[in-house]
């Protein structure tokens, strides 16, 4: 009786062996994921207590100061660099500063922004009542102009303006958006052919016949809204090939070849 009595259960000894083991799993699954968040934890603190902004520099601008631009961003020192929202903030730059056509915000570890923007240039006006409306290459409206700004710009005859908003595309009295899109390949063909400066007037008149002048020596004749980009390669060719003393009538409407007549 008393061997019995001090007799253990088969069960029980497996039982009693397997314990520990999965205290030591149970242990080790509930202390993996707060490590976890303690690290995390402590990233966000390293992150918000250090890398603050202590350096902003703009570059590119011109019509704008330093001070206007870090206004619209909405970025000032001491403000955390990692949770700036940079496509925000660039949002932020165009509805405030229509003259702004490009901007970039790049950070630089440990404390620094660069906001480098390149700016819209008033290139073309529209006289709308008494008043002369600014467009750049787009077709974007700028602002209004006053009469000393007009000398260097280019006047835009026969389109009737619709309402015009500031930062936004033009927008012609009745709709027609494919007037736009011409002006837009005009202006920015002149823009990037560099002769912005010698043009001195574009006559929308007459949609089928659009034409313009270059200084006081050429009457050029662009037509109809086709080939646009080619018209004006052929006319750079064809200036290039005139004299200095050479005045007419360039005609270049058929999209394909060039007709000179001197007056």
């Amino acid at each position: 009786m008393a061997n019995t009595h001090f007799d253990q259960p088969p069960s029980n000894r497996h039982s009693e062996h397997f314990q520990l083991p999965r205290r030591r799993r149970r242990f080790a699954s509930v202390s993996a994921p707060l490590m976890f968040v303690v690290v995390i934890v402590s990233i966000i603190f390293v992150m918000s207590v250090f890398f603050r902004v202590a350096d902003i520099q703009v570059v590119g601008n011109t019509h704008y100061t330093d001070e206007e631009i870090i206004r619209a961003i909405d970025i000032e020192e001491g403000d955390n660099l990692f949770f700036f929202d940079r496509f925000a903030a660039i949002s932020r730059v165009f509805a405030k500063l229509p003259y702004i056509e490009e901007v970039s915000v790049e950070r630089h570890l440990p404390d620094s922004v660069t906001i480098e923007v390149t700016e819209s240039k008033a290139l073309a006006y529209l006289v709308l009542g008494d008043e002369y409306w600014t467009l750049d290459h787009n077709c974007k409206v700028l602002g209004k102009a006053v009469e000393e700004e007009l000398v260097a710009l280019i006047p835009v005859e026969g389109i009737k303006p619709g309402t015009l908003l500031i930062g936004e595309p033009m927008q012609t009295e009745d709709g027609n958006t494919e007037l736009v899109d011409y002006l837009r390949e005009i202006l920015f063909q002149v823009q990037e052919r560099g002769i912005y400066m010698n043009v001195t007037m574009i006559d929308f008149a007459d949609p089928d016949n659009v034409f313009f002048y270059y200084g006081d020596r050429f009457t050029v004749r662009l037509g109809r809204n086709s080939n646009t980009e080619y018209k004006f390669g052929m006319f750079v060719s064809v200036l290039e090939k005139l004299t200095a003393g050479d005045v007419g009538y360039l005609d270049l409407s058929d999209g394909s070849s060039a007709h000179f007549m001197s007056e």
